[in-house]
């Protein structure tokens, strides 16, 4: 049986924590272009930068259909109050993975699907 503070945990891999790290930060600054190109580019046998960059770019994936969707929202004006709240939620789960994924941990953003 599991405890409740077992769900947070996350798993430790060995492998590029620079590398890991950049997967995520890359996000503020090119979306899901940036996870994308670190999951191109890593090493065949570093699965911490393939786990981060995978989780990344899912997550990433979950924000861009977000704002598309509050965009669409702009008409009815709840879209107005969507989109910086979309943004402030990307930036601060975008930094907290980044630590973690320094420390050598695979973070898993919340409530995000296995898309890739």
């Amino acid at each position: 049986m599991s405890s409740p503070t077992d769900a947070g945990v996350e798993e430790t891999v060995a492998g590029d924590t620079t590398l890991a790290a950049l997967s995520h930060a890359s996000a503020l600054v090119a979306s899901f272009l940036g996870p994308l190109l670190f999951l191109i580019l890593a090493d065949d046998d570093d699965e911490l930068v393939k786990q981060n960059a995978k989780n990344s770019l899912n997550f990433q994936l979950i924000i861009f259909i977000a704002m598309v969707v509050s965009g669409l929202l702009t008409v009815v004006l709840v879209g107005f109050a969507l989109i910086p709240l979309i943004g402030l939620i990307d930036l601060v789960l975008v930094l907290i993975a980044t630590l973690k994924a320094n420390d050598g941990q695979v973070y898993s953003y919340p409530y995000t699907p296995d898309i890739l």
